[in-house]
């Protein structure tokens, strides 16, 4: 009896280790899958993450050599990442260290959904107005969690004013003293305007002037924005997101991608619902080998 005793309390202390262990991994993945909003970006961490397990399953098989080429195959992806990726990293860290990972994502989703629309068809207006006009214009919108203004050379001055075209048109005449910067938009709110963007140091056209390197340039930095151009020479309007610029573009197709981009979550390609999925099917069965080892009745 004592033994059986023995031999249950092992078995049961060894599970919930590894169940906890399991589940500590998981929730990790959650969490950095959840930070990670570039598409690009997202695939490269799922193939990590497939690595990771593949190392896992040869290291638990006592496969030796293949356990060996994997652990390299980790390491290396894992340092290439990290400087391919930095401005991702960076921003994960950070809000892991500020501890709101998930609540800002929720709550920035919930504040997309209310006011995007109207948002889009403000700048739309706007900018299709200013591309008429070959009137130069940058702006800065918000998509996801709080940007960092220590990320913009110059903060700009401060505004805090309700979102119109008429606003924005009134910013980018050349006659006002905040024309030449970029405008800050989050939401439905110009945070603020003659804000001064570091530039991107990418080989670029010729063609491209000051405004679209600054688009290239913060994009680059951080995933948390995206910014429309409006060339002052020809009129062209392009779409700066990941430091790459898509142009040149209608105000129709501007607004199409701006309305892609500002969709609800359970609307784009999303991970945490592939990830719930997952998880209540690790349950379920987790649940059923459990009742079958130790003869408990099923639930009618």
């Amino acid at each position: 009896m004592t033994l059986g005793f023995g031999f249950d309390s092992q078995f049961t202390e060894s599970w919930i280790r590894q169940s906890l262990d399991l589940g500590l991994v998981i929730a990790l993945t959650f969490l950095v899958l959840l930070a990670v909003r570039d598409r690009r970006t997202l695939w490269m961490v799922r193939g990590l993450i497939v690595l990771m397990v593949a190392a896992a399953i040869g290291e638990r098989c006592q496969l030796r050599l293949l356990s060996f080429v994997l652990d390299k195959l980790v390491v290396g992806a894992s340092l290439a990442m990290s400087v391919v990726f930095q401005s991702e990293f960076r921003r994960f860290l950070e809000q892991l260290g500020r501890g709101n990972l998930l609540p800002s994502s929720i709550r920035s989703t919930r504040r997309v959904s209310d006011t995007a629309d109207r948002s889009i068809d403000q700048i739309v207006d706007a900018v299709k107005e200013l591309s008429q006009q070959r009137i130069g214009a940058l702006m800065i919108l918000e998509t996801n969690e709080m940007m960092d203004e220590r990320d913009f050379a110059v903060p700009g001055v401060r505004l805090d004013a309700k979102l119109s075209k008429e606003l924005i048109q009134t910013i980018f005449q050349t006659t006002t003293l905040l024309h030449d910067g970029a405008v800050f938009i989050r939401g439905d709110r110009v945070i603020a305007a003659g804000v001064i963007l570091p530039l991107s140091d990418r080989a670029a056209s010729r063609q491209l002037g000051t405004r679209h390197r600054a688009a290239m340039g913060i994009t680059e930095r951080t995933n948390n924005c995206l910014c429309v151009v409006v060339s002052e020479e020809t009129g062209s309007i392009s779409l700066a997101e990941a430091g790459i610029l898509d142009r040149p573009l209608t105000s129709s197709k501007l607004k199409e991608l701006l309305e892609t981009r500002f969709a609800p979550i359970g609307e784009r390609e999303s991970v945490a619902p592939s990830l719930r999925s997952l998880g209540r099917k690790f349950k379920s069965r987790t649940i059923g080998l459990l009742r079958r080892l130790l003869q408990l009745p099923e639930n009618k």
